[in-house]
């Protein structure tokens, strides 16, 4: 690892160079993409992969262009338009930015770090990469990717630390460019080369820019000091959290209680619209508590109750009458029904 001025000017140019020729041709990149667009791509591809993001961001970006945009519908439809991404947490809280971005800031997306950071949902990565993939601000950028290139490149390690540590920031801080626009490229560039390249399970060395630099190369390999955990999905909470957020997303009313916790089938009529989804949540056969466990994990995570008794749908969803019945109401939220 190049430790001198000149040293640090080569490995710069080295991976902003690669970048330049091999670069992905991704929308929130291109200079005419909005701010709200490259904050909608960074919560979208947090934990998502961007072949999934890619036709989801598009959707979005044409029913919402603009924050005012999204924040003028209920943010149920933001659920319903989250799709398959998985964690739809993430659809409320871009809701409740694009609400802050209105209400706090004339529905500009702010520019500075702090004030990106004090929005709703939004967290010390996002803050920084949209600063500097919107604005072109230079800032500290660290993802699972540029951890991982800087783990193996300086120190040694096939993988960085399982949490994020104050001396990798302050690595990452060292070795971005001083100048505001070699620092964004800088940062898009080791991005890209951890999830192109220097990936987590079967790196492509020889296709690396900088592998006559790399200090886990020059010591051999050597395996990780640890084994990553996977996250467990089949039998857990997010997963019936997941099947029956699929239940409401496609709801066109209200979903009564006895539907999540009785087959169709054992109660003698068919569900319109939601009869697939609400079959694949019984064929998982969550136990009671789970099923409880997890309605109330979606309350705790801003699904707000219903005002209707024994009935749930998506936060703000407006839709007529109880599915299976013919009652007309409004519908803004989870109620408690257990």
């Amino acid at each position: 690892m190049p430790g001198a001025a000149d040293g640090l000017q080569q490995l710069h140019d080295s991976i902003t160079g690669w970048f330049a020729e091999t670069a992905r041709d991704l929308p929130w990149r291109d200079p005419s993409c909005s701010p709200w667009g490259v904050l909608v791509s960074e919560i979208m591809l947090q934990q998502t992969p961007v072949v999934r993001v890619l036709p989801v961001w598009h959707e979005w970006l044409e029913r919402w262009p603009t924050p005012a945009g999204l924040a003028g519908e209920p943010a149920g439809e933001a659920v319903r338009a989250w799709g398959r991404l998985g964690y739809p947490r993430r659809a409320l809280r871009l809701h409740a930015a694009a609400a802050a971005i209105v209400s706090e800031h004339a529905g500009k997306v702010p520019d500075t770090y702090p004030e990106l950071l004090a929005l709703p949902g939004v967290g010390s990565y996002t803050a920084a990469a949209v600063a500097a993939f919107a604005y072109g601000r230079r800032e500290t950028v660290v993802d699972t990717n540029i951890r991982r290139v800087q783990a193996r490149l300086v120190a040694g390690s096939a993988l960085p630390a399982p949490a994020l540590t104050a001396a990798e920031m302050r690595l990452a801080a060292s070795l971005l460019p001083d100048d505001d626009a070699t620092s964004v490229r800088w940062n898009a560039a080791v991005m890209e080369l951890g999830a192109l390249v220097c990936t987590a399970r079967v790196p492509k060395c020889p296709a690396c820019p900088v592998k006559d630099s790399c200090a886990w190369l020059a010591a051999g390999e050597p395996p990780p000091s640890y084994v990553p955990k996977g996250q467990a999905w089949h039998g857990t909470d997010r997963q019936v959290r997941g099947a029956v957020v699929a239940v409401l997303r496609l709801a066109e009313a209200p979903v009564p209680a006895e539907m999540f916790h009785h087959a169709p089938a054992d109660l003698g009529f068919a569900p319109e619209g939601i009869g697939v989804p609400l079959a694949a949540l019984h064929r998982l056969n969550p136990p009671p508590e789970q099923l409880e466990r997890s309605l109330a994990g979606l309350l705790a995570d801003g699904w707000q109750n219903c005002t209707t008794a024994a009935t749930a749908c998506l936060p703000d969803a407006r839709r007529h009458g109880a599915a299976g019945s013919g009652a007309s109401e409004s519908c803004p939220g989870w109620h408690t029904f257990w």
